[in-house]
């Protein structure tokens, strides 16, 4: 890899590492489209290399919200029964489909997504918190209310189809999963954007780490192109923290629909053409 190539790969690892804090869906919504559409990287080690970054910020973002008491352990520990069976799952039969239907189905989902985010702007999941959360809800300091407030956690049969759905979406694109967790505990499952990111974010390495595995057996990682990738996501990931602490939550999830609509857009060329 020659020094400026480098530089590009620490550059896009930083922005995918401060979405993946900022939002919770692992930065690979970014990072796939840099490796393959921008540097011309084949998809499968794209989707590879991704998927080692993703690891690398979930470990960040993990640590550096720990104190702020927004991850739910006991509902990510759930989820990730279902969302680590569909991440293997999808390893495992991945190479039997083409590129086609692989670009095809990343422009959906964040299609989808992204409209999902943009009905939800002005809607949240707080409630008093003196409130019984029941055995899977929680309870944070919001900064926008200067508050302590509390949230249930509601439907959880469609958090658990939808964790598996991600951990297979993780599994055959790349992209953590997030961008499916995220939305649907926020807009159906009753969990604020926040305490949703931090616990997604926890919940997409464990998925990743049992995808990467045989991704890596079938020689598809590429060790300097993920290790680069990986040092700017650790140093994205710690700004990403430090303006999400800071920042509305109407705007992280209009920065999310943003992102989304721009990959779908990209993913939706290369499909057609």
């Amino acid at each position: 890899m020659s020094l400026l190539l480098v530089a590009g790969v620490v550059a896009a690892g930083a922005v995918a590492g401060g979405l993946g804090s900022l939002l919770g869906i692992g930065g690979g919504v970014f990072l796939v489209p840099f490796l393959n559409a921008g540097l011309g990287m084949d998809f499968e080690i794209a989707r590879a290399v991704s998927l080692m970054t993703v690891i690398a910020t979930s470990s960040a973002v993990s640590a550096g919200a720990a104190g702020r008491n927004t991850i739910n352990l006991r509902l990510g520990m759930v989820l990730e029964i279902a969302s680590a069976a569909g991440g293997l799952a999808a390893g495992i039969t991945v190479e039997r489909m083409s590129k086609g239907p692989l670009y095809l189905t990343f422009a959906l989902v964040t299609a989808l997504i992204a409209v999902l985010m943009v009905t939800r702007l002005e809607k949240r999941n707080v409630l008093s918190a003196d409130v019984d959360t029941g055995l899977l809800g929680g309870r944070f300091y919001e900064a926008e209310s200067d508050r302590e407030v509390a949230y249930r956690v509601k439907r959880l049969p469609l958090g658990l189809a939808a964790s598996a759905i991600a951990g297979a979406v993780s599994g055959t694109l790349g992209i953590g999963g997030g961008i499916i967790k995220v939305p649907i505990l926020n807009a159906w499952c009753g969990v604020p954007l926040r305490p949703a990111a931090a616990t997604s974010a926890l919940m997409i390495g464990v998925t990743a780490a049992a995808s990467v595995p045989l991704f890596y057996a079938r020689g598809q990682v590429d060790p300097p192109t993920a290790a680069a990738a990986v040092l700017g996501v650790l140093a994205g990931s710690r700004a990403g923290l430090w303006f999400g602490g800071r920042a509305r939550a109407k705007w992280l999830k209009a920065l999310m629909a943003l992102v989304l609509a721009a990959v779908s857009l990209m993913y939706f060329k290369k499909a057609l053409w």
